[in-house]
C-alpha cells in the first residue's frame, strides 16, 4: 500500500474536519453555556475557545492585575458605620 503524504495545500487535507471524543462533562458544558451566551454555535463556540486557548485570537484577551491597588486600603470608620447592618444576622430569618 503506497502512502501519500498530507500536505496542506492537498484538497483532502483542506476539507478534512475533527471529530472530539470524550469531552469532559464540565468542559462541554461551558461550552454550551457560552455559545448559548454568545448567541452562537456550539462549534463556534469551541473554535472561539480553542482559537483564544493557544493564543491565535484575533482580539486580545483584556486582562487586569490589579497590581497597583496592593496596600493602598485605608480604614474609613464612615464606611465601616454604614455597613455594619450588614455584619449581623436576623436570627427570625434563620429559623
Amino acid at each position: 500500500m503506497k502512502r501519500v503524504a498530507m500536505e496542506a495545500n492537498n484538497p483532502y487535507v483542506a476539507c478534512m474536519q475533527y471529530t472530539l471524543r470524550n469531552i469532559p462533562p464540565a468542559l462541554d458544558q461551558a461550552l454550551r453555556d457560552r455559545a448559548k451566551r454568545e448567541g452562537t454555535s456550539l462549534n463556534e463556540a469551541a473554535i472561539t475557545a480553542l482559537a483564544r486557548a493557544l493564543g491565535l485570537d484575533a482580539k486580545p484577551m483584556r486582562c487586569r492585575s490589579l497590581a497597583d491597588l496592593v496596600g493602598t486600603w485605608q480604614n474609613d470608620p464612615e464606611f465601616d458605620a454604614a455597613i455594619q447592618d450588614q455584619h449581623s444576622i436576623d436570627r427570625d430569618l434563620w429559623r
